[in-house]
């Protein structure tokens, strides 16, 4: 079961959060060999989505992903709420969803 972590992104600026992931015993999962996607969506069921730029930590065994878009992304994003989701996939080919909330764009007031 995927843990929950709402998020708050601020439309028109660069977004970035590193999350830890963590095993069934609560330590952080090593995630050497895994790959991973991450995508926003209006609701579970929206044809369109935003994609996240992943990236893992240096140190692999840390558990650590930091999930970010790109300021031109979040002017694109209306305010509101979201959904959103990490899955990770092991060298085997499992496919995990670790991560999953709600994402809150807040409006820009400055252009």
């Amino acid at each position: 079961m995927a843990s929950i972590s709402n998020i708050f992104i601020d439309q028109g600026a660069t977004f970035s959060t590193t999350l830890t992931i963590n095993d069934s015993t609560g330590s952080a999962l090593n995630l050497t060999g895994f790959s991973a996607i991450a995508q926003i969506r209006k609701s579970p069921s929206s044809s369109t989505s935003v994609s996240f730029t992943t990236a893992f930590a240096a140190d692999r065994s840390t558990g650590q992903i930091t999930i970010s878009l790109t300021d031109t992304q979040t002017t694109a994003l209306e305010a509101g709420r979201y959904n959103y989701d990490v899955l990770i996939t092991s060298g085997g080919g499992t496919k995990t969803r670790v991560i999953e909330g709600i994402a809150t764009v807040n409006p820009s007031v400055s252009r």
